[in-house]
């Protein structure tokens, strides 16, 4: 069963999951996926909506790879359209009107909704009615990073099922089926912190380019060498991710459209180039909380190294340019150096200006390390 190949390294997740796949068994109206970011919860809720979509279905498999796909009639994907959290617009119409009319073709709808911690106070009372009196028919899946934020009113009418982070090996294991370098492997893995999704992204996407930017405007704080202004590159690689992510939305908008009629059409396309601008803003915000994520743990790695602990960084595979720039460092200079970008990172989504943060935490950092 495909589901349970996807997942199989989650005990709690095969138990709940399983039973309610068997035959005479009975899903529950609603569940909460919980665990951290890459752990897999998305992959098993959409392997689960296709096992649930394909029960009594003439062709099955053809279901499940609709499902895969997300392109059956009756699967609604649900992401915040918001920066930074989900609004009431993203629940009404794709969640709580369409799970009071009939399936198209399956006996069932299922709803998976990304992200639940970031629903509003309103998002979340237009859930809390779904949640209470669902139709036999529905089947919500909540996935969130973080359970703790997600309200307490949502999580206690959900079963809770919980995704355990891989392991270190197992995501060397990934990578280097990938074709990965052994020790670029092992690197990306530490550096993921149990992320799969960021392992991949960092050894095979753009994360790579990433990470370099990271690493150059760690080292050159630390060698006070600004005069070329590193903090641009991780600027400018967030700017191009979220410029991407902005056009493909309103192209797929665009086309969307053109099967509206004319009056509703406008309206429409105001709607999705504000939504999609949103989002540009938070796919900015992340990728540049994860540059400088990487650049906190750069000085966590140096300050291992200044520790007498050099077995314990995590970038295995930067281990001689570690150690030299770890070269008369203390270890106390190092945290307060982390302490700071940790800093910078929790006031990027409040602060728009985040050329000038970058910029001021550059020397901030050059001064506490000089």
């Amino acid at each position: 069963m495909s589901t349970l190949a996807a997942i199989e390294r989650h005990p709690h997740a095969l138990a709940v999951l399983g039973s309610a796949l068997e035959p005479g068994g009975k899903p529950s109206h609603a569940y909460l996926f919980h665990g951290p970011p890459g752990a897999g919860k998305a992959a098993a809720a959409r392997a689960f909506a296709a096992e649930l979509l394909a029960e009594g279905a003439a062709n099955p498999d053809g279901v499940r790879d609709r499902a895969e796909r997300e392109s059956h009639p009756d699967l609604t994907w649900v992401r915040a359209s918001g920066a930074s959290e989900m609004r009431r617009a993203d629940i009404d119409e794709p969640v709580v009107a369409a799970a009071a009319r009939r399936p198209f073709e399956s006996s069932k709808r299922v709803f998976v909704i990304e992200g639940a911690d970031t629903m509003n106070a309103e998002a979340a009372n237009r859930m809390l009615k779904t949640l209470e009196e669902p139709a036999s028919y529905v089947h919500l899946v909540l996935l969130t990073d973080r359970p703790e934020q997600v309200l307490p009113t949502i999580s206690s009418r959900c079963l809770a099922v919980r995704f355990d982070a891989p392991t270190e090996a197992q995501l060397e294991e990934q990578l280097g089926a990938r074709g990965i370098a052994p020790e670029v492997a092992q690197a990306c893995a530490k550096l993921a912190l149990g992320d799969a999704n960021r392992a991949m992204a960092m050894s095979l996407g753009e994360g790579a380019q990433q990470r370099a930017n990271a690493e150059r405007f760690a080292r050159c704080a630390r060698h006070n060498k600004l005069s070329d202004q590193p903090w641009k590159a991780l600027i400018n690689l967030a700017q191009t991710l979220a410029a991407a992510t902005e056009d493909r939305l309103n192209e797929e908008a665009k086309a969307e459209a053109e099967s509206l009629p004319k009056r509703e059409r406008n309206k429409y396309e105001k709607d999705a180039k504000a939504d999609a601008h949103r989002i540009w803003r938070r796919v900015r915000t992340s990728a540049l909380d994860e540059g400088l994520r990487l650049t906190g743990l750069w000085y966590r790695d140096l300050a291992c190294i200044a520790d007498g602990a050099p077995e314990l960084i995590y970038a295995v595979d930067r281990r001689t340019e570690l150690e030299a720039d770890a070269e008369g460092l203390s270890s106390h200079r190092l945290r307060e150096a982390v302490a700071l970008v940790d800093a910078t990172r929790a006031s990027l989504s409040i602060y728009p200006d985040d050329q000038l943060q970058l910029e001021a935490l550059a020397y901030r950092l050059a001064r506490t390390l000089s």
